[in-house]
């Protein structure tokens, strides 16, 4: 058994979503989180730092789903823009008209990465009856 590095599952899936979005004849939009470096799209378009992307084919002329980039031209406005994606900036794939698709965790790294629960909240001692009285004094 070798130590090579195992890439992350993410472009696959993206690719499979993508296929099967497409074979339902639905439509896969993609969700980006437009502040990753290197994604490169019409920042007109970014609402709250994300950007939804129509990536059909139809809509998206010579769409390259790679491992490390999804990349195609489209037209914003009427004007044909390079796209072009990091696989790590994909929040999401969905299909428009059914909403059904899935959500990319932070931890889609390699298979056969633990997965780190996330930390739990500190638990609370009970409360007793009422509310209680703040220790905390007006100064004027």
């Amino acid at each position: 058994m070798t130590d090579a590095p195992v890439t992350s599952r993410r472009p696959y899936l993206l690719r499979a979503m993508h296929e099967w979005i497409t074979d339902n004849t639905q439509t896969p939009h993609i969700v980006v989180d437009a502040g990753v470096q290197g994604v490169k799209v019409p920042p007109q378009h970014v609402k709250d730092g994300r950007i939804i992307l129509n990536i059909s084919l139809n809509a998206a002329q010579g769409l390259s789903l790679g491992n490390e980039t999804l990349s195609f031209r489209a037209r914003f406005g009427g004007v044909s823009q390079n796209i072009v994606v990091p696989i790590p900036a994909i929040i999401g794939i969905y299909a428009r008209e059914s909403g059904q698709g899935m959500i990319f965790g932070d931890n889609d790294g390699p298979v056969g990465t633990p997965e780190t629960p996330p930390p739990s909240p500190p638990s609370a001692p009970p409360s007793p009856a009422g509310p209680r009285k703040s220790h905390l004094k007006v100064v004027k």
